[in-house]
């Protein structure tokens, strides 16, 4: 029974263990809004690392704005390589601050982060005017928080973990997508592509990739879906699921022959971190591809080779707000290109025993010791809760 205080700790270390799988609607309520501030380091950090470049390109450039066209200068360049590189730290601090344990540093991480912060809004804020970037910090901040209180934080930084994880086996997946690369090369370097990719306003093409995005990810989910649905019911459980918790903070929890049925909120939220497992993996892997016809483009792609195959146009990209030294027709066309890679390998993903053998079956075994655990942490609250109120 959870009734000892040493049990308290093998507790908290159950919930922090469901947390780091996106699965918040397991735990008990009232759990997820105690350590807010603590828990929220993590993002935080990571929010204060891109206000902290922000704060560098404001000194350096004077402007709050990114605007670089025609050939960089040197310090443009220079700004270029904190573009390409803020991302990468605010990550990495995001996960070294995500393994401190000790709750006291994770909240002065948390102050430090929202001074950092605070900073920016005076010295390098996304707009010019400071009420307005400590107006639009602020609602960062808060939004943070929200985050973590309401479990959406943990199913995000999940995924963020999940995407990561993923990079590391990019490369079998794109041999994978190789055919559809080969293909896409013909369509690189076809002329009404391109004047397509340079005449079609941005927001009609993110329309027609979410039309192309939500198709592929309709057949993930139902076949993931097929797949997970037996492993659900209650009498999907047995015994010798219990060697699965073998040196987790489970093991010596409680059990129940029968799994209780999921609620509603857990239903959902399985369903979610399972449907994204397979969604992000496919994803990862068309964005790296769309990665790489941008860079064959600056390789290939000369301005005259460029006025024909556009007729003419010649402008240089917007993206999030920046403008960069990229031509927008390569940028609308790789973004085209990624779409139809993501297609591709989700339907592949259906049909392709061996990428189920490698990259879904994983997913469904772990999905099984979370429901085995789950029992056991509600076993144990329970029995916890129970001996509590006697106690009383």
């Amino acid at each position: 029974m959870i009734t000892r205080s040493g049990d308290s700790d093998l507790r908290s270390a159950a919930e922090q263990w469901f947390l780091r799988r996106g699965l918040p609607a397991v735990l008990r309520p009232g759990t997820l809004v105690r350590g807010v501030w603590s828990r929220s380091a993590p993002a935080l950090a990571a929010f204060a690392v891109s206000m902290a470049f922000s704060i560098v390109i404001v000194a350096v450039t004077g402007k709050h704005t990114i605007d670089i066209d025609g050939t960089p200068t040197r310090t443009e360049w220079f700004v270029l390589v904190i573009v390409v590189l803020v991302a990468p730290a605010a990550v990495t601090v995001g996960r070294v601050v995500s393994r401190i344990a000790h709750r006291r540093r994770r909240e002065a991480v948390s102050a430090a982060s929202v001074a950092v912060a605070g900073l920016a809004a005076v010295f390098g804020g996304p707009s010019a005017r400071i009420l307005v970037d400590v107006v639009v910090e602020g609602a960062v901040i808060v939004g943070i928080l929200l985050a973590t209180a309401t479990g959406l934080g943990s199913v995000l930084g999940w995924a963020a973990s999940v995407t990561l994880r993923n990079l590391a086996s990019v490369g079998s997946l794109l041999l994978r997508a190789l055919p559809v690369m080969l293909l896409t090369v013909l369509v690189f370097f076809n002329g009404p592509v391109w004047t397509m990719a340079s005449t079609i306003s941005r927001g009609r093409l993110w329309l027609g990739m979410l039309f192309l995005f939500a198709i592929a990810a309709s057949f993930l989910v139902s076949s993931t879906l097929g797949l997970a649905r037996p492993i659900l019911t209650p009498e999907a459980k047995r015994p010798e699921h219990a060697q699965m918790l073998v040196g987790s903070p489970f093991e010596s929890m409680p059990d129940r022959p029968r799994r209780v049925p999921l609620s509603r909120p857990e239903r959902s939220n399985v369903v979610v971190v399972l449907a994204l497992s397979q969604i992000i993996q496919v994803l990862t892997v068309a964005v790296v591809t769309g990665g790489l016809f941008v860079v064959l483009g600056l390789i290939l792609i000369s301005p005259e080779l460029l006025a024909a195959l556009t007729r003419g146009s010649r402008g240089d990209g917007e993206l999030l707000g920046m403008t960069l030294p990229i031509p927008d027709a390569l940028i609308q066309l790789a973004m085209f290109l990624t779409a139809l890679t993501f297609m591709y390998l989700a339907a592949r993903a259906v049909t392709d025993k061996e990428y189920r053998r490698q990259f879904v079956d994983p997913s469904l075994e772990d999905l099984l010791l979370t429901l085995v655990a789950r029992d056991r942490y509600r076993t144990a609250t329970v029995t916890a809760t129970t001996a509590q109120g006697e106690s009383r």
